[in-house]
């Protein structure tokens, strides 16, 4: 049964350039690619949490970080500081280093990756809202995102997937990056010819631009800290339809994209194959890799990280955050490992198979967001017990922020309630009876 789909007519994506004027107060999002980051990383991101936010970290669900009651921040000296710890290399770019990877394989090109979409000025104009994923071969992150390489047999070739759709296009995977790009460059020029003029509006973000508090903050509209001209983007029409954000908003998206980017790489497309979205699991404990060395797993209950599980995390020398808002700590030995997961879980993140908060993510709620109609984590905390099936995701309102990419049972407040939804049924409880409903539509 699809779920309903709501979204503002304006890309306003925020970043650590554009702040969004949440209810709790500004809000920056912080890109990771691949959620990839080292240890030094996130103590910066920790002190600015501390110094200006409300001393906690939240995870999306494409491994970025969030800082939220940024009330006192100057963007300014909030970006310079994120500039220094190499968590802001392109201010052009910033809003669309949006990279998902498969948190387990170590050996894919996340930074190669980031650094040519860096390099491509023309892609600077995609959405902020369009995903780009490097997938290990396993399905877990490929079937989310817009544009997507998979490793498929023989070894050495991937499959360039769009919107979780196989058309076809095949290359060997020494060109992968230039193959990404270039599906990138055919979605803004296939959106383009379907919106029928051969040059987009280009105008400031449509948000009433308010002036600037005495920290320098406005709210959904860019500020570089250079003193630039806000970003331009593309903008509805009069009377035309909506200006697509994504792949799959486009007539036909999936198939017209990939035979602009085969055209462009000069290849033939191959007869599809019907790929299946397997189902993906967070990793969770200690992992076996290839190599001989291990992994930890956690999980971070509701996607958010105290000051006390940052300073814990902040030892690692490399950590990657999951799209299931949860952090691996990669290559270790196993004797590091057991000692990782007791410092963990001293923290109070869960690193033991059979979690309650395994599969379960939810919105910000009340009281960070103005719009949702419930506190979804306290309620979320409330009614979640330890249970297998579907994923579980908690939203405040018909948005549906942060929703997982594949079949999930989604948990609206309505008010004077919850609506729960998934594949197999929709039914309605209280705030107290939730529970049963969503453990027997995880079951299906």
């Amino acid at each position: 049964m699809p779920l309903p789909s709501v979204r503002a007519d304006v890309d306003a994506c925020p970043g650590a350039l554009r702040l969004h004027a949440a209810a709790d107060g500004p809000l920056a999002r912080i890109r990771v690619p691949g959620g990839r980051m080292t240890g030094a990383q996130l103590t910066a991101v920790r002190e600015l949490a501390a110094r200006w936010g409300d001393g906690q970290v939240e995870l999306t669900s494409r491994g970025n970080l969030q800082l939220r009651a940024l009330r006192d921040a100057p963007v300014a000296e909030l970006a310079g500081r994120l500039r220094a710890a190499g968590l802001l290399p392109s201010e052009t770019h910033e809003l669309v280093r949006n990279i998902v990877a498969s948190p387990l394989a170590g050996a894919l090109p996340v930074e190669a990756l980031d650094g040519a979409l860096c390099a491509d000025a023309a892609l600077a104009e995609l959405p902020g809202r369009f995903l780009f994923a490097l997938d290990s071969g396993v399905g877990d992150v490929a079937f989310g995102a817009d544009v997507a390489a998979l490793p498929l047999d023989p070894p050495g070739e991937v499959a360039i997937i769009f919107a979780g759709v196989d058309a076809g296009l095949r290359v060997p995977a020494a060109e992968t990056i230039p193959a990404l790009l270039a599906a990138a460059h055919a979605f803004l020029d296939e959106r383009e010819a379907q919106l029928g003029s051969p040059a987009p509006d280009m105008s400031v973000d449509s948000h009433p631009v308010a002036p600037p508090d005495s920290s320098g903050f406005v709210a959904s509209v860019d500020v570089p800290p250079d003193g630039r001209p806000p970003r331009r983007v593309p903008h509805p029409r009069a009377g035309s339809q909506r200006v697509p954000w994504r792949v799959r908003e486009l007539l036909d998206g999936p198939v017209r994209v990939a035979a602009r980017t085969a055209a462009t790489l000069g290849r033939t497309l191959r007869e599809p194959v019907r790929l299946s979205r397997p189902v993906v699991r967070e990793p969770i404990g200690v992992v076996g890799q290839p190599d001989g060395t291990v992994a930890v797993g956690a999980l971070i209950p509701l996607g958010r990280l105290s000051d006390v599980q940052l300073e814990v995390l902040e030892a690692a020398a490399t950590l990657t955050f999951t799209p299931w808002r949860g952090v691996v700590l990669p290559g270790l030995t196993p004797q590091a490992a057991q000692a990782w997961v007791a410092a963990l879980a001293g923290a109070g993140l869960e690193v033991a198979v059979g979690s309650r908060w395994a599969g379960v993510t939810a919105c910000a709620g009340r009281p960070g967001c103005a719009k949702s109609l419930a506190d979804v984590r306290a309620d979320a905390d409330a009614a979640t017990v330890a249970g297998d099936g579907l994923p579980v995701h908690w939203v405040g309102c018909a948005r549906g922020c942060g929703s997982p990419a594949g079949p999930h049972v989604r948990v609206e407040a309505t008010g004077t309630g919850y609506e729960v939804r998934s594949p197999y049924a929709v039914g309605s409880a209280s705030a107290a009876e939730v529970g049963v409903l969503v453990g027997a539509a995880r079951k299906g």
